[in-house]
């Protein structure tokens, strides 16, 4: 399939660059497995009650990972181009997910089975070891998030942010940044605002 200019046979050898290197015939395995999707805006991949069964890699686009609190929703997490999303515990459980994700903005994604990501990864070290890089790329995110929220100030948090992933900080909508940073929108305004004042003295 070809996308945006994009060939599957090119994402299999951006995930192998990002992840494993492969030979051609490793490339082939991997591009059998991919799945493209496409999402418009607000369009929701993983819905509560599912259960994961893809690891999604953002080809183009936003999504947003979330969950409800109190009627409320949370932003957990949020991918933009070259990154993974998945519901990790409902993946590996295979138990119905706590939470969603949406595409933000029009996206092209493409899925990772899990059911033949790990048929493969039994008799191909690269598929293996690219299945790994994944799931410790995910679990170390999941980690300095947790970190971020527990010990940092707001200023220090979307400091952090605006560093780390500057294009959500400028596509994804206020209120789920305030939400992925564990802030008011209100709180967030004012943290922004300082933020601009800093860098024009």
């Amino acid at each position: 399939m070809t996308t945006i200019g994009l060939t599957t046979r090119d994402v299999a050898r951006e995930l192998a660059r990002r992840y494993s290197t492969m030979t051609h015939e490793e490339l082939d395995v991997l591009e059998s497995i991919l799945v493209p999707m496409k999402f418009q805006k607000g369009e929701v991949i993983l819905k509560e009650g599912e259960v994961c069964k893809n690891i999604y890699w953002v080809v183009k686009g936003l999504v947003r990972q979330f969950y409800f609190k109190n009627g409320k929703e949370l932003t957990e997490y949020m991918a933009v181009e070259n990154t993974i999303c998945m519901s990790i515990e409902s993946l590996f459980k295979e138990l119905p997910s706590h939470q969603q994700i949406q595409a933000i903005e029009p996206s092209i994604i493409f899925a990772l089975p899990k059911a033949k990501l790990e048929k493969e990864a039994v008799r191909n070290v690269n598929i293996q070891m690219l299945y790994r890089k994944i799931l410790e790329e995910s679990l170390i995110l999941s980690q300095v998030h947790a970190d971020m929220l527990r010990f940092e100030s707001a200023q220090e948090r979307y400091a952090k942010l605006v560093k780390r992933s500057p294009q959500l900080v400028l596509r994804a909508p206020l209120v789920y940044i305030a939400s992925y940073l564990q802030m008011t929108p209100e709180t967030l305004s004012r943290v922004r605002n300082s933020a601009l004042v800093d860098d024009r003295g």
